[in-house]
């Protein structure tokens, strides 16, 4: 299941999720959590939907199809927030990724304060993982190192913080898992696409996420989850497509090789 964010250029948000879920084998079940007006370059509004019609959706959806996992993107208040934890409680089996959208790439703001600290409070604890990027980790942890703000997160509740390196610099993107009481787990992928190595892409986040709440849905483990979407993302970064004038957006039709 599939809690996130409209964009219209089909570069993230909840069009992202479902072709990333669905080329990795598992049907989506999107609920739209906001509407944004938004682009390839930026976001320029966000509208939250009615946190009554979610939890709507979110029992129908419950009573009558079999859930695996649950993905959230941007969630627009926190009033969507406080029933999406309701749903969790009753459902606790469920892995729930959790990506926590906070600003587009062209720097628009997609959470408030009061939806931030509603995430940190009562969503992270209940997460069974989170996908920050650097930029979300070093605000949401309160700290430039990362090592420093993944802990205090994790302090604060967090079981697992994957720090994601896709918006940093240099030849290789490095993803960190860091998890309370174990050493942290590093992957290296080679920085793929075209343009320099800082050339960022619009939607990857949200793709890596969502591939990874595929894998944990399929029975994976988080390690194995994190390597098959990686090695998606990669690929779909490779075939990235020229939408629009902004960022180029990942063609999250390819599919991974198989092992």
């Amino acid at each position: 299941m599939i809690l996130s964010g409209l964009d219209p250029s089909g570069g993230a948000g909840l069009q992202a999720d479902i072709q990333a879920v669905t080329a990795l084998g598992c049907h989506p079940l999107p609920v739209l959590s906001c509407l944004t007006v938004q682009d390839t370059r930026n976001v320029y509004n966000a509208v939250p939907v009615d946190a009554g019609i979610i939890r709507q959706q979110l029992d129908r959806l419950a009573d009558d199809c079999a859930i695996h996992a649950i993905k959230t993107g941007a969630l627009g208040n926190a009033e969507v927030v406080d029933v999406l934890c309701e749903f969790v409680d009753r459902h606790p089996d469920l892995p729930l990724i959790v990506d926590p959208v906070i600003k587009a790439a062209g720097g628009g703001d997609l959470a408030d304060q009061a939806l931030l600290a509603r995430m940190k409070s009562a969503l992270f604890p209940r997460a069974g993982m989170i996908t920050p990027n650097g930029i979300e980790l070093a605000m949401l942890g309160e700290s430039d190192d990362p090592q420093e703000a993944a802990s205090r997160l994790l302090d604060d509740g967090c079981r697992s913080v994957l720090a994601t390196g896709g918006h940093g610099n240099g030849p290789m993107i490095i993803n960190t898992l860091y998890r309370a009481g174990q050493q942290a787990i590093e992957w290296q992928v080679e920085r793929t696409g075209e343009g320099p190595a800082g050339t960022e892409y619009h939607g990857t986040g949200c793709t890596l996420a969502a591939a990874i709440a595929a894998g944990r849905g399929a029975g994976l483990s988080a390690e194995a989850a994190i390597e098959q979407a990686q090695i998606y993302v990669a690929r779909a970064v490779e075939q990235a497509l020229r939408v629009g004038k902004g960022q180029p957006v990942p063609d999250r039709s390819m599919l991974p090789p198989r092992s």
